[in-house]
């Protein structure tokens, strides 16, 4: 089986393949035999199981078998130009070794993991910080234009990355979770009762949309006062520019907070309360036991996740959510293409 695996973020697109020999249902059992339902085709619906893999140790998303991975900057313009010329890409250089005998690398399954909103009966994604695509572009079809005799997978980037949380990280024999991601945007993916939740068009999971009290900040969305609208590294950055700080990014914001600049650590305090709030309303909502944070804001330390904390512990108070688990992923890197793959790999099975 030769499975490609795509991840279209907010700002970079990665792709990479399954190694030779790593796609046995043994080694990668983790949707259930209805996992044709993720397919995206007319034919998906409901969710998918996951294999209970509570035996096992948590893992590292840099130790799954993908190989030859490459990134690219999402453009301004020329978006699908882009990531078709990386795909292609991926595809010479996995012809290229030694392990295909001078044959062409041949793709039989696709795993496609984009950015939000998605719709996965149309198979279009319609992210919203990619403007050439905010009234949904087909990516399903243009990839099986690109490979027309392999099947392809196509789901919102947090289901995929609660898979590879589910598979190797923080969620592992855990039976209601969240996996999220705090960075340039803020996203996320649930497992209720061992199974992946997709929802009615693919799209649950989308925690970065859950307003929080006291926030009225415009979204991206067209809404107001969503957690992303607040918390995200793109968004705590904007508001501690606007308090004088003169940095640009995320990082630069994490390093100057924990070097001792107010502004930045305001905005860092800013963003955990916020998403401490959305995580306890998350965490009422779906009865959750762990929730698992990772993304490269989530890096940003104490300053950002002491608030969090607090937060939390101010507002999850019913029985049912004091219990609740938070803790930052150990597999931040790469994950939700890692994800990709596990979809494509075992939904072809």
């Amino acid at each position: 089986m030769g499975v490609l695996a795509l991840d279209i973020g907010a700002t970079k697109f990665a792709a990479a393949v399954l190694s030779t020999g790593s796609t046995t249902p043994s080694e990668l059992a983790v949707v259930s035999e209805s996992a044709g339902s993720v397919a995206a085709t007319a034919a998906f619906a409901g969710d998918t199981a996951a294999s209970d893999t509570s035996a096992e140790q948590p893992g590292r998303a840099a130790d799954f078998p993908l190989r030859h991975l490459h990134r690219v900057d999402v453009p301004a313009s020329g978006v699908w130009e882009a990531c078709r010329e990386l795909l292609r890409r991926v595809v010479d250089a996995a012809t290229a070794d030694e392990s295909c005998a001078g044959e062409r690398f041949a793709v039989t399954s696709v795993g496609i993991a984009s950015a939000g909103p998605v719709d996965v009966r149309a198979g279009t994604a319609a992210p919203l910080n990619i403007p050439e695509w905010r009234d949904g572009f087909g990516v399903v079809d243009a990839v099986r234009e690109l490979f027309p005799h392999a099947e392809i997978h196509f789901a919102i980037d947090g289901a995929a990355l609660v898979l590879a949380e589910y598979r190797l990280g923080g969620l592992r024999g855990v039976r209601s979770g969240l996996a999220m991601t705090v960075s340039s945007g803020i996203g996320g993916g649930i497992i209720d009762g061992g199974r992946v939740l997709f929802g009615r068009t693919g799209n649950a999971g989308h925690v970065g949309h859950i307003v929080v009290p006291g926030w009225d900040v415009p979204c991206a969305c067209g809404g107001v006062g969503c957690v992303e609208a607040v918390a995200s590294g793109m968004s705590s950055v904007r508001w501690a520019r606007a308090q004088g700080w003169a940095g640009t990014t995320g990082t630069e914001l994490a390093r100057d907070a924990n070097a001792g600049d107010v502004r930045a650590a305001a905005a860092l305090a800013r963003a955990g309360t916020a998403l401490g709030q959305a995580i306890s309303s998350a965490a009422a909502t779906l009865d959750l036991d762990r929730v698992v944070i990772g993304g490269g804001f989530a890096e940003s330390g104490p300053l950002l996740w002491d608030p969090l904390r607090a937060a939390v512990s101010r507002h999850a108070r019913l029985t049912f959510t004091r219990s609740l688990q938070v803790t930052k992923s150990a597999i931040t890197d790469g994950a939700t293409l890692v994800g990709a793959a596990l979809l494509a790999a075992e939904s072809s099975r």
